[in-house]
């Protein structure tokens, strides 16, 4: 399955294309993020962010568009140029008849990261560790957009225990069945083990 994911913005449009395999290892096909200038009228930069994700859904093809959902923000200016630019992503979209789906950024860290309130950092971290990156993707709209990708790639329903352990907390609790987890979840909780075990014994002690 190949998925393009797209971090909507204005003057920073993030793109990202993953194919995700039957085991869910999803592999880093393209990562790209079109810029427009504030000093160009709103028309001519939606046609370039419009003309930049026509130009990678006709060069890679997905099979879905993965895109950020919209919600309100304190920067009204802001979040409208958001929505402008996921109307133009979804118009691109279905002039394809690709299916599309709105994900918000809480179930994006939370499938990626296993902690809906991870910060960007994190999110970028552990895209580069799912995508066995050498380095984390610049810029982080970049990173996001990728995030995106996966996370549509990987959704499902989650049990309650899942859902419970991505609320406050940065790893899953004991309780949550490990098939239950995605590929992002299981790899942040071996990380997290991980460095528990590598503490010595006199600071686990305390």
């Amino acid at each position: 399955m190949r998925v393009l994911g797209i971090d909507p913005g204005l003057t920073r449009c993030g793109i990202g294309v993953v194919d995700v395999s039957s085991t869910r290892t999803p592999v880093l096909v393209h990562v790209s993020v079109i810029t427009t200038s504030p000093d160009l009228p709103l028309e001519e930069r939606l046609l370039l962010v419009a003309r930049g994700i026509e130009a990678v859904l006709d060069e890679h093809r997905p099979d879905s568009v993965a895109v950020e959902r919209v919600f309100a923000q304190h920067n009204v200016r802001t979040v409208m140029g958001t929505a402008q630019v996921s109307g133009v992503a979804l118009l691109a979209a279905a002039r394809r008849s690709l299916p599309v789906g709105l994900h918000t950024p809480s179930e994006v860290k939370a499938a990626i990261t296993g902690y809906g309130q991870a910060d960007k950092k994190q999110v970028g971290a552990m895209v580069a560790k799912v995508l066995r990156l050498a380095a984390v993707p610049k810029p982080a709209d970049a990173a996001d957009a990728l995030a995106l990708a996966i996370c549509h790639a990987w959704r499902v329903p989650l049990g309650s225990a899942v859902t419970g352990a991505t609320s406050g907390s940065t790893r899953p609790r004991a309780s949550v069945d490990p098939s239950q987890l995605t590929p992002a979840q299981l790899a942040w909780r071996a990380a997290e083990q991980g460095a528990v075990a590598a503490r010595p014994a006199h600071k686990l002690a305390r």
